[in-house]
């Protein structure tokens, strides 16, 4: 057995190269192998999301705080709320994060696979995100 103590791990600003807007990223476990799984809180302040990108293996939200926006590549953009759950399957390209006038946290959760949970891609458009 392992306990990750609430506040073990430190808190990280979200990469520029991997966000827009003000991101807080605070790592909550990575399992060790043979396992795959790793988790983090993300808060998201008004306007902040993610850039596009896919996982190798999805992804799972779950929503903690507030209200966002999330998108699919091809879909329309969607509102989530606390409570929500969202998956993205394998290989789906798509973007999360706060809405325009809220802020929005969620517990994201990936697996690794050849040691990457995540292939970052272009940022999201202003006026793709206001779509």
């Amino acid at each position: 057995m392992k306990i990750i103590l609430a506040g073990q791990n430190p808190s990280a600003v979200g990469p520029a190269d991997w966000f827009t807007g003000t991101v807080r990223i605070d790592p909550m476990f990575a399992a060790e192998a043979p396992g795959r799984t790793a988790g983090a809180h993300v808060t998201f302040e008004p306007g902040a999301r993610t850039a596009w990108h896919t996982h190798p293996a999805g992804q799972t939200l779950i929503v903690t705080f507030g209200r966002g926006l999330a998108q699919r590549e091809g879909g329309p953009v969607e509102e989530i709320r606390a409570g929500d759950v969202v998956w993205f399957p394998a290989g789906e390209k798509h973007w999360h994060g706060a809405g325009p006038d809220n802020a929005m946290s969620h517990i994201a959760i990936q697996e690794a696979i050849d040691g990457s949970t995540v292939i970052w891609l272009e940022k999201v458009a202003d006026e793709d995100y206001s779509a």
